[in-house]
C-alpha cells in the first residue's frame, strides 16, 4: 500500500443480508442497479427509489455466495429492512441485519483481494466488510473519510433529504448508480424519462467558502435569485444541490452573505462535457 493510504471504520453504515433462492429476481425488480449479473465478491452502487422516482435509500450491493450484502446508511437500515419485507410477497428470500463492520480504505495503492473497489469513483478507494487494514496503513477517523469523499465531489446519504431528491440530481447516473439497460425497477419510468430528455436543471456539486458550514437547507443565491441549497457540510466546504443555469450566470453567495464558489470535480466535468 501507498504510505499515504488511510483506513477508517464507517459507523454510519450498516449491512443487511439478503439470501434465499429468489434473491436475484427479488432485488432485480426493485433497485436501480443490475443484480442478475452481480458476481460473488463484486460491489455495485445503486438505490431504492419511491414509485415517483425519488431517492429513498442509497446502497452498495456485494455478491456473497448464496445472496448479497446490502451496505446502507445505519440510521435507515431498519426502515430499509421493513420496506424490502413489504415487497417480498411470496418471494423465497430472507432479509436480516448482519453484524458486519464497514470500513473504507483510500489514499493510494492497491488493496488486498478481500477489499472491494468503490464502484462510484476510483479515487474513493475501497470498501471492506469485516476486512482487516493492510499493514502500515494509517488508522483515521470517519470524519477524515467523509472529508475525502466531499473533496472529490461525491454526495452521501445525508444529502438526499426526505424523499425530495431525484437520483440524477444526486449524480447517480454519473457514479454508476443506475443501470438504464436492466429493465424495470421501482421509479424507473421517471428516472429513464429524465435521462432520455436531458436538460437536467439541478445537480449536486461541492461549494467552498470561509468558515463553518451553514445549516442544512441554507439558500445559495445569485443576486436575488435562488441558485440552490446547502446539504451536508464541513469547515470551508459543503455539498449543495445547484441550479446549473443560475450557477453559470453570476457570483454566488450563501444566504448569510458569505461568498461561495462551486468546485466542479474533474470527473463531473468530463461526464457532463462541461
Amino acid at each position: 500500500m501507498d504510505s499515504r493510504a488511510a483506513t477508517a471504520t464507517l459507523n454510519n453504515r450498516a449491512v443487511i443480508a439478503v439470501t434465499g433462492p429468489d434473491w436475484r429476481g427479488f432485488l432485480q425488480g426493485l433497485i436501480s442497479q443490475d443484480v442478475e449479473t452481480l458476481a460473488d465478491g463484486e460491489a455495485r452502487f445503486g438505490a431504492l427509489l419511491t414509485p415517483q422516482g425519488r431517492l429513498l435509500f442509497d446502497l452498495f450491493l456485494v455478491g456473497a455466495n448464496d445472496g448479497c450484502l446490502i451496505d446502507c446508511a445505519a440510521s435507515r437500515a431498519g426502515a430499509l429492512i421493513e420496506r424490502l419485507k413489504i415487497y417480498r410477497l411470496r418471494a423465497r428470500v430472507e432479509i436480516a441485519a448482519a453484524p458486519i463492520v464497514v470500513r473504507a480504505l483510500w489514499g493510494g495503492g492497491n488493496a488486498p483481494p478481500v477489499w472491494n473497489a468503490d464502484p462510484r469513483l476510483p479515487a474513493l478507494g475501497y470498501r471492506g466488510y469485516d476486512a482487516q487494514a493492510p499493514d502500515g496503513v494509517e488508522a483515521a477517523q470517519q470524519d477524515a473519510y467523509e472529508h475525502w469523499r466531499l473533496s472529490l465531489g461525491v454526495p452521501g446519504s445525508e444529502d438526499w433529504g426526505d424523499e425530495k431528491t431525484y437520483p440524477i440530481e444526486a449524480n447517480f447516473d454519473l457514479l454508476a448508480g443506475i443501470d438504464f439497460k436492466k429493465g424495470c425497477f421501482v421509479g424507473q419510468e421517471t428516472t429513464s424519462r429524465m435521462k432520455r430528455r436531458g436538460g437536467i436543471k439541478s445537480r449536486m456539486a461541492p461549494i467552498m467558502f470561509e468558515g463553518p458550514a451553514p445549516p442544512l437547507g441554507s439558500e445559495i443565491l445569485t443576486g436575488a435569485l435562488r441558485a440552490g441549497e446547502v446539504r451536508s457540510g464541513a469547515q470551508d466546504m459543503a455539498m449543495a444541490v445547484l441550479r446549473l443555469d443560475r450557477v453559470q450566470a453570476g457570483r454566488l453567495a450563501l444566504a448569510d452573505g458569505r461568498p461561495c464558489r462551486v468546485i466542479m470535480p474533474d470527473w463531473m466535468r468530463a461526464a457532463l462535457g462541461a
